[in-house]
């Protein structure tokens, strides 16, 4: 039974390869079922692959390869908080490396063109240190980055001389 609600990604024609590899780079994900069309469509024939229910990280999506008219934007994104630079790195690589895209302050696009943001919580933690130095210190650095860089982040937590103009 799908769930109340699911986040539906509009694919052309990828949607199984797009949620085998999400089931394949990410804990808590899965394929569930891949249905086919039991009629011709716009942008595909009766057996094509319709629609692919998955989960990332626990999220219920539906994939739906409804063709190249509605490609993926910025405007959706996954964000993915992570614990430490092993994991940052692991999910950024596993993205970019396999026909990906790197963006600014920790942001990059899968092959698909889904778009996903690559957080480490100490990042999330340090732009919203309760002091507004120390959070502009924070923010500042990540603003220069693709991927986030923890030991840079943390670097410009610690030293109010990252902040000063000389």
């Amino acid at each position: 039974m799908p769930s109340k609600n699911t986040v539906c990604l509009w694919y052309d024609g990828t949607a199984e390869d797009a949620a085998r590899f999400y089931a394949k780079t990410f804990p808590n994900s899965s394929v569930d079922a891949v249905h086919k069309a039991p009629g011709d469509y716009p942008s595909g024939k009766q057996g094509d692959v319709l629609t692919v229910e998955f989960r990332v990280m626990g999220l219920p999506c539906l994939g739906l390869n409804g063709g190249p008219i509605f490609p993926q934007t910025e405007a959706f994104s996954f964000q993915v908080a992570t614990d430490d630079q092993a994991e940052t790195d692991r999910y950024w690589h596993a993205i970019i490396d396999n026909g990906g895209q790197a963006s600014a302050c920790g942001w990059c696009k899968d092959k698909w063109g889904v778009s996903w943001q690559i957080t480490p919580r100490a990042l999330t933690q340090a732009i919203t240190h309760p002091d507004a130095a120390t959070a502009k210190r924070a923010f500042d650095a990540m603003m220069g980055m693709g991927k986030i860089d923890i030991a840079v982040i943390e670097a410009a937590v610690n030293s109010p001389q990252l902040g000063k103009k000389i």
